[in-house]
């Protein structure tokens, strides 16, 4: 079982943004470039990075994803946030 993940994610505050995000990634678009444009969290300046975490460290429905979730494929995820188009990119 993994203990640690990283993960790109941008967070907006409606599911139809989220949803179209999750379409312009398929078209190709980068999800850095997205995140810089959309993210209402500070980590959409580095692209929406939020590095290596220990699981338990973010909000249960987001460490959900982040430690069940299929990898490297974006989802979409609802938090007392807002809505998040998450890309885990590994787990260790």
């Amino acid at each position: 079982m993994a203990n640690s993940a990283a993960a790109l994610h941008i967070l907006v505050k409606h599911k139809e943004q989220a949803e179209d995000i999750i379409k312009q990634l398929k078209k190709g678009a980068k999800f850095q470039t997205l995140a810089k444009k959309y993210s209402t969290c500070p980590s959409g300046k580095k692209g929406g990075d939020l590095g290596e975490f220990r699981r338990g460290q973010m909000v249960a429905q987001f460490d959900k994803i982040c430690f069940q979730g299929e990898t490297l494929v974006p989802h979409i995820v609802k938090t007392k946030f807002g809505w998040h188009v998450v890309k885990v990119l590994y787990r260790t």
